[in-house]
């Protein structure tokens, strides 16, 4: 890939959805953004842009592969002039005592030699802020929130300076709300007191969108830090504060028209995507697949292609594996938790491939899994950014896809309002 100038901010996602969510705030933001689906081929083209998102599919890989993958991008961010690198996480800090969030974070300050790095999943916009270093959703902390039901990564600790400390080699600190409002120097002089006493990751209060501000502008003195898009928006807003970024008009992808069919996966079980399917059964032709048969036979994205075939040039479609959390759970305690997210995640992506040979060119992919595998399947090297659906959620323009002009919005589970597909087949035209 060839870049007519340096990067201000290279980014490191470690799903789809998130690297698309932090994309989007980014563009919003004022920076020209461009999502890269793993680190980027030397010949891929791409125009010239103020932050590269490289998305990787390492959230729930193993920990070592998912360290040799994050340092990977980092090296090709790094040799593309990024001072700051960002590792985008879940703003649900999704993360189990073995990773990845742990590793990866030692592994990349290690590498970039800061001695302490910033660490916050806030984002007060979407709800999830930090206090006193436990992660909130909404009103309630979120391990008594229904984001703690993660098929993978259940979330049952709050309390994230435990929860990072149980998978990092590093001390764990805290920069508490109280010395963030005493602004960026009080925030400076804290990380040189933790770092003086052996801490290298300080897990971040974040309350208020003006906190997000500040938080930015201190780890713009550092080469690293970790969360979820929130500081995404404060490293932009501090790059564009420091004159280090002019910014660009809030992107606007082409308005070429794609047209033609158009069709919806859903493969996340969050309580919001449950939620969209129901909305969407009132507008559109609604499949919903058994996770049973998908387990156990070969047939059942067979069935559901054939299914669609039938009905894609009367409209859109949609195919859903979704489930409640029980029906999850039971399915998992009979065929094993790794067993049905690989069945399911390449059902989903033999279907958007057999979709995309049937002639569609717009998809929108619920599930951050089942989006990682889609795009996978359909080697899509990258993305522009275009218009915003819902908060976290863009337009996505292909960018050398075989295929030819694709759009796609891939929604992690818990993002979008109750009429998310109707909404974002609205917007891809």
């Amino acid at each position: 890939m060839t870049l007519a100038r340096e990067l201000s901010l290279g980014c490191i996602a470690d799903d789809y959805t998130g690297a698309s969510d932090l994309a989007n705030t980014l563009t919003r933001a004022g920076l020209r953004t461009v999502q890269t689906i793993g680190v980027p081929a030397s010949d891929l083209t791409l125009p010239e842009v103020d932050a590269v998102v490289v998305s990787l599919k390492s959230r729930s890989i193993e920990a070592g592969l998912a360290v040799t993958r994050s340092r990977a991008a980092e090296t090709w961010l790094r040799g593309r002039g990024a001072a700051h690198v960002l590792f985008k996480i879940c703003s649900t800090f999704d993360s189990t005592d073995a990773g990845n969030i742990g590793p990866v974070m030692d592994a990349l300050r290690a590498d970039s030699g800061d001695s302490v790095v910033l660490v916050t999943p806030a984002f007060p916009e979407t709800g999830r802020t930090v206090y006193q270093g436990n992660l909130f959703v909404g009103a309630v902390p979120l391990n008594e929130s229904p984001l703690k039901d993660h098929p993978l990564n259940p979330m049952r600790d709050s309390n994230l300076v435990r929860v990072l400390a149980r998978q990092s080699r590093t001390k764990v600190g805290l920069v508490d709300l109280a010395t963030l409002a005493r602004g960026a120097d009080a925030v400076r002089a804290k990380l040189a007191d933790l770092a003086a006493k052996g801490i290298g990751a300080a897990i971040i209060d974040a309350v208020f969108d003006r906190d997000l501000e500040t938080i930015g502008q201190v780890a713009l003195d550092h080469r690293l830090s970790v969360g979820a898009s929130g500081i995404g928006l404060g490293l932009a807003r501090g790059l564009i504060a420091s004159g280090r970024v002019k910014p660009a008009a809030a992107n606007a992808t082409p308005e070429m028209a794609v047209g033609g069919p158009a069709a919806c996966l859903a493969g996340s079980c969050s309580q919001a995507t449950l939620q969209q399917i129901a909305g969407a059964e009132k507008r559109m032709p609604v499949l919903h697949l058994d996770p049973e048969r998908i387990v156990t036979t070969k047939d059942e994205a067979q069935r559901a292609l054939s299914w669609a075939k039938g009905r894609l040039g009367e409209g859109p479609i949609l195919i859903a594996s979704s489930a409640t959390p029980e029906h999850v759970a039971a399915l998992q305690s009979r065929h094993g938790r790794d067993a049905v997210g690989h069945a399911i995640e390449q059902a989903m992506a033999d279907l958007a491939e057999g979709l995309v040979g049937a002639g569609v060119r717009r998809l929108v992919i619920a599930g951050g899994e089942t989006s990682g595998a889609v795009v996978d399947r359909l080697r899509i090297p990258g993305f522009l950014v275009g218009a915003e659906i819902a908060a976290g959620v863009p337009v996505l323009r292909a960018v050398g896809a075989a295929s030819g002009e694709m759009l796609l919005a891939l929604k992690s589970g818990n993002f979008g309002g109750p009429e998310f597909f109707s909404d974002a087949l609205a917007l891809m035209r």
